[in-house]
């Protein structure tokens, strides 16, 4: 790969050193450099050779730094990651179940090796060839974050409508040998990969340890829009019970063996089940947080700790907020604010149904502006001061809803200030209106 250097870094090493604006970079050390995964790993070292191009002669220079001192280049569109899209076809994939006339990043679906290292995103490893497994391994890629599902090869293939996909156990064993950490994730469907499946990947991946670090079991989603999709059946209070009992057990003998629970499953199960809880030092430092496990434990500590912490008078005049929530959380919330909102304040929470994607969908990270809309009472939120949603409802920039309704016509179609709750501590705040 050929990347043109658009800039120095003033002061820098490579300013020392002679690079200049138009400059080819060709290898690092005598590597390729394919993308930014390449240029960060092979110049994180204290003596770096860049064998570059200048007026079509080739040239070679030799940089002395500190360890991760920045050589100081800057490149253009050819050293940028675009995220490489899957080839799989998993019957319950989630993007599959969209709605039509979306916009069109909400159709994209990524399984790009080098996003899971960099931002946590779970990966399958059957759209990698070997020699981008060998440069994970090269590269030590670690940790990687892998949807693995079911260790049988045969189901894992069918699953995924991929019959290159049962390799999956070999390629973790690679990972181990090469000394690099995962966590992963198995999306549950009953009557499928739950049961004894189940239990046959967990004790298999449990055989990986401490290079499979942690494992996330959450319950597959399933919208209205699946009629040409095959058939699958959500969990119920039942199923989820049932499950989570199967894992006591297990996650016992992972404890006294691993010094760790090792397995975890999502809020979801504990929501449909009715079960408590765990504390929050079940969760380990909640390392599968962004796969629902242990986020609403940790909103609650987080309450905790902000009223622990908290040495303000609450607010003279009494306020009414209204908090707009999914099916799954809405029990939870509402314990929440009978114990941390002030004694004067009144609060009603509103559970919305998700009529966008249908009502089996039951987080509130997927509730629409449309749906929002549709079901809070005017005549509730006339008497209220406050509307609070969660941040998760929005897209990172916060200025639009999964039903591109952006937040400032949101705001406009209602007649109080909105108020966007990021955790815990911002949620306890927002009921003392700080």
């Amino acid at each position: 790969m050929r990347h043109v250097i658009t800039g120095v870094l003033e002061g820098s090493v490579a300013q020392r050193r002679g690079l200049r604006v138009g400059d080819v970079l060709l290898k690092i050390n005598g590597e390729d450099v394919i993308d930014e995964i390449d240029y960060q790993a092979l110049s994180a070292q204290p003596s770096v050779v860049l064998t570059f191009e200048r007026n079509g002669a080739t040239k070679a220079v030799t940089l002395h730094k500190g360890d991760w001192e920045p050589i100081g280049l800057r490149f253009g569109d050819s050293m940028v990651l675009r995220p490489r899209t899957c080839r799989n076809n998993c019957v319950f994939c989630f993007i599959d179940q969209m709605p039509p006339r979306l916009r069109s990043s909400l159709y994209v679906k990524d399984d790009d090796w080098r996003f899971s290292l960099m931002m946590g995103n779970y990966i399958t490893l059957t759209n990698i060839d070997d020699a981008e497994f060998a440069r994970i391994l090269r590269r030590q890629a670690s940790p990687l974050y892998i949807s693995v599902h079911a260790t049988d090869p045969a189901l894992r293939s069918r699953m995924m409508n991929n019959r290159f996909a049962g390799d999956i156990l070999p390629r973790l064993r690679r990972l181990k040998d090469a000394g690099i950490r995962f966590h992963c994730q198995i999306v549950c469907c009953p009557g499928i990969n739950d049961g004894d499946v189940l239990m046959q990947t967990l004790h298999d991946l449990y055989a990986l340890a401490p290079a499979a670090l942690s494992v996330a079991i959450v319950p597959v989603g399933l919208t209205k829009f699946r009629d040409a999709l095959p058939k699958l059946t959500p969990f119920d209070a039942l199923s989820a019970k049932a499950l989570l009992s199967r894992l006591l057990p297990f996650q016992a003998h992972c404890r006294e063996t691993l010094g760790s629970s090792f397995a975890f499953a999502s809020d979801e199960f504990y929501s449909l089940s009715g079960e408590e809880l765990p504390a929050a030092d079940w969760y380990e430092g909640y390392p599968q947080i962004e796969n629902g496990v242990g986020m609403l434990r940790q909103f609650e500590e987080q309450m905790r700790e902000a009223a622990g912490d908290d040495e303000e008078a609450p607010p003279e005049t009494p306020r009414t907020y209204v908090i707009a929530t999914g099916i799954s959380a809405a029990p939870y919330i509402k314990r929440f604010c009978d114990t941390y909102a002030p004694p004067d304040s009144t609060v009603h929470v509103e559970t919305i149904l998700n009529r966008f994607f249908g009502e089996t969908v039951t987080v509130t990270g997927l509730l629409t502006a449309g749906d929002v809309l549709a079901q809070l009472s005017p005549a509730l939120l006339e008497q209220a001061d406050q509307l609070l949603i969660s941040a998760n409802m929005l897209r990172h920039e916060r200025d639009l809803f999964l039903d591109d309704i952006p937040f400032e016509e949101f705001q406009h179609r209602l007649p109080l200030p909105v108020r966007v709750v990021d955790d815990g501590y911002d949620f306890y705040n927002a009921l003392r209106d700080r």
